[in-house]
């Protein structure tokens, strides 16, 4: 009796994995790679679409790679899509039972302008005048309280300077360094895009 379940067992489970890679030979599948013009592709929301309907999603992976299996032959659209950047579309992508189409890399993803947090400021002199040549240094401030540093501009010659960056929610300090000045800085809160404005003004050393 065991004997004739363990057969009647074996035979339930070869059934399954004959129906299975059946049904897998029945669809297709759509893989690539997406690149952004800035910082990193991980993240990206791909959508495929048909016609107006989205029928699956998934997001690419730190190198920009992406897989979206078992897909009704036909024909399809992707949609990229990731704050901070421009929506990727491709259309016209026939997929056949059985294959998997490539798409490759050409897709790259640019800045969206209007996206993004502009950390716009001048640097005083503590009597009000413009402080050119000045160097400003941008880092993050991380959820421990230590800073990574990014950046660093140099005050024009009316004194200003920005920072172009990603809409993520963060903190930032600015910091002042120059030879003969006092170390100075300045956090921003950053909570969307938009444009931060930041007066620093910078105090000689005293010896």
């Amino acid at each position: 009796m065991k004997t004739r379940l363990l057969v009647i067992s074996c035979a339930v489970i070869l059934f399954a994995a004959i129906s299975g890679a059946a049904q897998d030979g029945a669809t297709g599948s759509i893989k690539g790679k997406v690149r952004v013009e800035q910082g990193s592709a991980e993240g990206v929301v791909v959508v495929l679409r048909q016609g107006e309907r989205e029928v699956s999603r998934t997001a690419a992976n730190k190198k920009g790679d992406f897989l979206i299996s078992r897909i009704t032959p036909g024909t399809y659209g992707l949609s990229f899509r990731k704050p901070g950047l421009s929506v990727g579309l491709i259309d016209d992508i026939e997929v056949r039972a059985g294959k998997t189409r490539t798409i490759g890399d050409r897709l790259v993803l640019s800045i969206d302008q209007g996206s993004l947090v502009y950390i716009r400021g001048s640097v005083f002199t503590e009597g009000g005048l413009s402080a050119p040549g000045i160097r400003v240094e941008l880092a993050k401030v991380l959820g421990d309280g230590s800073v990574k540093k990014l950046d660093a501009r140099i005050s024009d010659r009316t004194g200003q300077f920005v920072f172009v960056l990603p809409p993520d929610l963060a903190t930032y300090r600015l910091s002042l360094k120059a030879e003969g000045v006092q170390p100075a800085s300045e956090d921003v809160a950053v909570d969307g895009a938009a444009v931060y404005r930041k007066a620093l003004t910078i105090k000689p050393t005293t010896n």
